[in-house]
């Protein structure tokens, strides 16, 4: 992942003020990529204070290897974001096309390693056409600037991509005609690791009906993809005490994505 030149003071002063939100008081450190090769838990145990070494170590066992050499690669129909976005951006697949306001597609780096995957648009970001761009998406900048990030350098989507009136859970035929956009999402970007935000994405993602106390803590795999499984910032919202919660799962992320640079 790029980054670009950084104002480092100010930087570390929006992570530590958004680290604090969260309800801790560590800073997160982020290493270089070293030019001898280092153990996994060196790096593990440098970027990522608050899960520790023991932790990290026990995520990377139970998920297995990061990609199974038998695994076929599954390769995008499109070639790239902005030529699916074109082409399925008045999509009527659903009721949902007649009642949007604006095709909610994505936003972020086209060449990002980190994905975020919501549910569905909401009042704001009908209006405006973006992803997590309300209340709930400004808790997710303050996640992301804790995690030393910006929403230019990670790639944000939803599954449905147009809003459910009155900001309804996604019907089921909803989610199953949509799917497919998300999918090719996941396959131009080929994103090293993806996040999902909720309990709907995630078990949308994971063909699952497992209730989301399940799914966290834990590392899966979205076509040959490792995801994490965490709240939604709008349930951070309803309940600020899931956010210690919610940064140890950033923290976990943190921690394997380092391991892959």
């Amino acid at each position: 992942m790029t980054r670009r030149p950084t104002d480092l003071p100010a930087m570390i002063r929006r992570a530590l003020a958004a680290q604090a939100e969260l309800g801790v008081g560590e800073m997160v450190l982020s290493v270089r990529k070293a030019p001898e090769p280092r153990a996994a838990a060196e790096l593990v145990a440098r970027s990522a204070r608050v899960v520790g070494v023991q932790q990290a170590m026990a995520d990377q066992e139970r998920s297995g290897p990061l990609q199974n050499s038998l695994d076929i690669a599954i390769q995008p129909q499109y070639p790239s974001l902005e030529a699916h976005r074109e082409a399925i951006c008045t999509c009527q697949r659903c009721p949902l096309g007649k009642t949007r306001n604006k095709f909610v597609y994505g936003v972020g780096s086209p060449t990002s390693e980190i994905m975020f995957v919501g549910e569905a648009p909401g009042a704001e970001e009908d209006r405006l056409g973006e992803p997590f761009v309300g209340r709930a998406g400004q808790l997710l900048d303050r996640i992301l600037a804790a995690m030393g990030l910006t929403r230019s350098q990670v790639y944000i989507a939803n599954v449905l991509k147009c809003r459910p009136p009155e900001n309804r859970d996604p019907a089921p035929d909803e989610m199953e005609q949509c799917f497919p956009h998300l999918r090719e999402q996941v396959r131009i970007l080929k994103p090293k690791i993806i996040c999902a935000l909720g309990r709907i994405a995630a078990q949308a993602m994971l063909r699952t009906s497992a209730p989301l106390g399940k799914l966290r803590g834990q590392w899966h795999t979205y076509e040959n993809t490792p995801m994490m499984v965490t709240y939604h910032p709008a349930a951070l919202l309803r309940f600020p005490q899931y956010k210690k919660e919610t940064w140890e799962d950033m923290q976990r992320l943190m921690a394997r994505y380092q391991q892959m640079k």
